[in-house]
């Protein structure tokens, strides 16, 4: 793999692109757009190619960690410039009593010339973070990460959840049809739709080795790339789940990469892929 920093933006969580745009989104729910086209021509570090910033719908309310950020392949609309836009809430309810556990909060996504604004429209949930057998470390506690992320793939329609587990149970995946919009019952909190994945819903599962520290996850054409780590054990595993295997694991130390993953997505076959603090860097594979 040949790295190359690009430039730097702001600090954050994971993101998504779509066209030539880069949305990168916070733990509080706040997130920045990016053009690309500026980013490619920035001869320097500088955040002067963001375009605009945005707070996510009722992030009051349910706020997502935003620890896996992915678009659909669904409009909310026929004439909508962007798809559904997914993010998943991971560890921001870790100390309360419902810690939303395998949830992810999905919006419709609006432009108005530099202005960007989403509303809440549905919310997916895995139905079986206490279950033993399939996503629960032991009958006594969770793993060091119970939360989940997803990704998406969306030539496929597909959902896939992972979680970390332990060290000797590894890191198991699960493959669902991507929830349509019309899926789900009206949640009583929140008034959207919630739909709640079952066991029944599983088209195919795996196991992969453990994950340590799970960040951003994308996929592309077929392959799940699965950012991990903190500061000096930053890496990138490349998951086929057609195969159900791990078809590579990369440490960023060896590139002299060690600060936290974050961020990873692909325009077209160009992979970007950020930093905790914001350097944003291209991979080539």
């Amino acid at each position: 793999m040949d790295i190359r920093r690009i430039t730097k933006i702001k600090g954050g969580q994971d993101g998504a692109i779509f066209g030539k745009y880069l949305f990168r989104l916070g733990h509080k729910g706040v997130g920045q757009v990016y053009d690309l086209d500026i980013i490619e021509s920035a001869k320097e570090d500088s955040e002067t190619c963001q375009i605009a910033e945005f707070t996510l719908d009722r992030a009051d309310i349910i706020c997502p960690h935003s620890n896996s950020v992915a678009f659909g392949n669904e409009y909310f609309d026929a004439n909508d410039e962007f798809p559904l836009l997914y993010s998943n809430i991971y560890n921001n309810y870790a100390k309360e009593e419902k810690k939303l556990k395998g949830v992810s909060c999905v919006y419709r996504l609006q432009r108005d010339r530099n202005e960007f604004k989403t509303t809440l429209v549905q919310l997916i949930e895995i139905g079986f973070t206490e279950d033993v057998s399939l996503w629960k470390a032991s009958e006594e506690k969770d793993g060091a990460r119970p939360y989940g992320n997803f990704a998406i793939d969306v030539e496929k329609g597909t959902y896939y959840a992972f979680v970390m587990r332990s060290e000797e149970r590894g890191t198991p995946y699960f493959a669902f049809d991507l929830p349509k919009l019309a899926d789900g019952e009206i949640d009583k909190i929140y008034g959207v739709k919630k739909v709640v994945l079952t066991p029944n819903d599983i088209k195919n599962s795996f196991v992969c080795p453990e994950h340590h520290y799970i960040q951003g996850a994308c996929c592309h054409g077929g392959l799940i790339y699965s950012l991990e780590g903190f500061r000096n054990s930053p890496a990138l595993r490349i998951i086929a789940p057609q195969e159900g295997i791990q078809k590579a694991f990369i440490p960023f130390s060896e590139h002299g990469i060690i600060e936290e993953t974050e961020l990873i997505d692909f325009r077209g076959d160009e992979c970007f892929y950020g930093d905790c603090h914001g350097v944003l860097y291209k991979l080539k594979f």
